[in-house]
């Protein structure tokens, strides 16, 4: 059994509606500026100690890289540190930007 989900980005955007949760974009930081999930936060191995310290273990976290596959390291990375509902983005940021291009923004500096 895995220890996290694979959504669909339709999922996705059914539960960006319906409550809180995180969104992290494992993706260079270049690719994260140029577009990204709104409310996303670009996650490293620079921000992941501020991530850890800051976010509750039972929060609803999503995992975006560019296609889907890196994501799910993470993601299983995430659920080794005691997060609990944690998902993978299926297709990736890719997917995700090709069925709604309307719902990304570049980075704000």
């Amino acid at each position: 059994m895995t220890p996290y989900r694979c959504i669909s980005p339709q999922q996705l955007h059914s539960m960006l509606q319906n409550g809180a949760l995180s969104i992290v974009d494992i993706r260079d930081i270049q690719s994260f500026s140029q577009k990204h999930i709104p409310n996303a936060q670009h996650l490293d191995n620079q921000s992941l100690p501020a991530f850890v310290g800051g976010t509750p273990k039972d929060q609803a976290i999503v995992v975006v890289c560019y296609h889907g596959h890196s994501s799910q390291s993470a993601a299983a990375y995430l659920v080794s540190l005691g997060y609990s509902e944690v998902c993978s983005l299926d297709g990736g940021f890719e997917l995700w930007h090709s069925l709604y291009p309307e719902l990304t923004v570049a980075k704000v500096t």
